[in-house]
């Protein structure tokens, strides 16, 4: 069978349902077009859009949009040509490191050209064979990812229940015993915000647990970067420990509104990941346009504290708005606002749901549903922004509450789905067999 038959003929659970249904670019790779903001344009259509990693609202800033052109027409998308190691290197990426780690509190720092397959890298160089990893059970894709390049076998690396410091315990006893037997150390992998539900990773006392137990911490802080703590370093900040992290990673994809990642420790430890980080030894560097840019957004960061309260003004009315009516929303102590709804109709309802919202209702938003969430529920994934208004904020508390109606009154539920939620339908049954 020629290798290419089965990719033509079989797009996977969520592309073949697209394929047979009509769904791409409305249920799976919808284009929200215009300028980056609250709101933009989809389908012809204007939407108040809730679904921008745009924390501080800096992918529209006026300061970052000249500081981005200007880099561009100095240096060009090309410069630096190569891999930092080989001929990639530059007084400005080096300048860039020595801010991020005085901002978050470290000895050093390595810009990253891609958080997703950076964080990974830096696991699989931090451990060997001999090393156990103990990890959150909600980790993100990309720490899992990682994890699952770990050099020794399966049964060395354990997962304990989120956020649960008994089973944290329980697994690093379990880690400290096979350590041991291996002469290997122990990393432990968490999040500093949860990106799905919003819950703040529980770092204080993770940390408090290193007086009994010998292990160093990864912390990933993309969402708690540039939102959290007193200047915005972070969930460390926030919980007065950013001194027991021993790997704080972030993303720029969120609060700093670009492309690329950094990973920041202590400098012995940074000069051991420059050299041994595959994905950045045999890849080029980050491009001069993206490292001018984030030296202007970290500036506006430290410069503007007025940017992160505007966007906790909108997070607070909008959590407080959503308990007031009566919605579930979760654990969040975050602007990451997951809203859960009852859900009696399956991923039908919820296709519906969404198509509801965007058609009538003129709000984008992303949808969960089983099964990373229960059966019985739909959830909403909101992500506020300091460039949404209190305005936007009432507005979507109105329709929540219509749409709440709706789902109550079965308005969602049809017997035979529609083509996006056949799609939605086909997508999720076959994941959950998985």
């Amino acid at each position: 069978m020629d290798l290419f038959e089965k990719l033509r003929t079989n797009l996977g659970p969520i592309g073949g349902a697209a394929r047979e249904y009509n769904g791409h670019h409305y249920f799976a790779f919808p284009r929200l077009t215009g300028e980056l903001g609250p709101h933009m344009t989809f389908n012809g259509k204007k939407m108040l859009n809730w679904s921008l990693n745009n924390y501080l609202g800096l992918a529209n800033h006026p300061e970052v949009r000249e500081a981005d052109a200007q880099a561009a027409a100095d240096w060009g998308l090309a410069y630096p040509m190569g891999a930092r190691m080989m001929s990639g290197n530059s007084d400005l990426h080096e300048q860039l490191e020595k801010d991020l780690a005085e901002f978050v509190g470290k000895e050093d720092a390595f810009l990253l050209n891609y958080g997703y397959q950076g964080v990974m890298s830096a696991i699989e160089a931090l451990v060997d064979h001999r090393d156990v990893i103990v990890y959150d059970a909600e980790s993100h894709a990309c720490l899992i990812d990682g994890i699952r390049l770990h050099k020794a076998k399966m049964g060395e690396y354990y997962k304990f229940n989120h956020n649960d410091m008994a089973s944290l315990e329980k697994n690093l006893q379990r880690a400290t015993k096979k350590a041991a037997e291996k002469g290997g150390g122990i990393l432990v992998i968490t999040e500093g915000v949860f990106g799905m539900s919003g819950k703040v990773g529980s770092l204080d006392q993770i940390v408090a647990l290193k007086e009994k137990y010998n292990f160093r911490l990864l912390v990933d802080d993309a969402h708690g970067f540039g939102t959290m703590g007193a200047t915005g370093a972070g969930v460390g900040e926030l919980l007065n420990c950013q001194a027991g992290i021993d790997i704080y990673f972030s993303t720029f994809a969120k609060s700093m509104a670009a492309i690329g990642a950094f990973v920041a420790a202590d400098h012995d430890i940074i000069m051991y990941l420059k050299y041994n980080m595959r994905s950045q030894t045999y890849a080029k560097a980050l491009p001069m346009p993206f490292v001018v840019g984030c030296m202007k957004r970290l500036e506006l960061i430290k410069k503007h504290p007025e940017l992160r309260e505007k966007l906790w003004e909108n997070v607070r009315a909008l959590q407080n708005g959503l308990r007031e009516r009566g919605f579930n929303i979760g654990e969040t102590t975050s602007p990451v606002t997951p809203v859960l709804m009852q859900n009696n109709g399956g991923v039908v309802a919820a296709a519906n749901m969404i198509k509801d919202l965007r058609e009538n209702y003129g709000v984008f938003c992303s949808i969960v549903v089983y099964p990373v969430v229960p059966k019985e529920v739909i959830m909403l994934r909101i992500i506020p922004t300091a460039a949404h208004t209190l305005e936007d904020v009432e507005y979507t508390l109105n329709t929540f509450s219509a749409i709440s109606d709706k789902i109550k009154n079965g308005y969602y539920v049809q017997e035979k789905p529609s083509g996006l939620t056949a799609m939605a339908e086909s997508a999720v049954t076959e994941t959950a067999a998985e």
